[in-house]
């Protein structure tokens, strides 16, 4: 029995580790929001320096039919055509979950918004640890923590984990005395 309580203990310690490492929120151009910058450049700097895993959230703060937020494949992006999205926001803020590793891909619909550099490409590795890098060279800026009326405020994988180990930790504890 101990030892059964034991390697539940270890596991979800380390699975706790490794989500709590793995889930960060990137604020999309951090001070600037998903707005149409001044400079085309702006996001592909902003992506420069940052590294991206699956569970990772990124917030595209934009104000509601000025600005959209739609999901692209690769040619859509490079085209800057809402042409087979994957999915669509038209309603901000929106935090997005990386939910899979690869390319992901990002633009504003509206308008010339894209052409004039509304859009972002992220790398996401398949796991936390070590992510791998993104895929535009630019600036250096850290991970914020989401809004309050976030959900990702106040449901996270951590959370899901520590509850999985204390179910666990119930059965194994009680589940020898029944």
């Amino acid at each position: 029995m101990v030892s059964s309580l034991c390697l539940s203990l270890m596991v979800t310690v380390l699975m706790f580790v490794q989500y709590s490492e793995a889930q960060r929120v990137f604020n999309v151009g951090d001070g600037t929001g998903w707005t149409t910058p001044q400079d085309s450049s702006t996001y592909q700097s902003w992506v420069s320096d940052k590294t991206f895993a699956v569970g990772d959230i990124l917030h595209f703060d934009f104000q509601t039919q000025q600005h959209n937020l739609v999901e692209v494949p690769e040619e859509s992006y490079t085209s800057c055509t809402s042409t087979n999205p994957i999915r669509t926001y038209t309603t901000g803020p929106v935090n997005v979950t990386l939910d899979t590793a690869g390319q992901h891909y990002y633009i504003c619909s509206i308008g010339q918004h894209c052409i004039r550099g509304q859009r972002l490409a992220v790398n996401v590795s398949g796991s936390g640890l070590p992510p791998s890098t993104a895929v535009s060279p630019g600036a250096n800026t850290t991970p914020q923590p989401p809004p309050p009326s976030s959900p990702a405020a106040t449901f996270s994988p951590a959370s899901v984990a520590f509850f999985l180990f204390l179910s666990s930790f119930i059965v194994v504890l009680f589940g020898h005395h029944a």
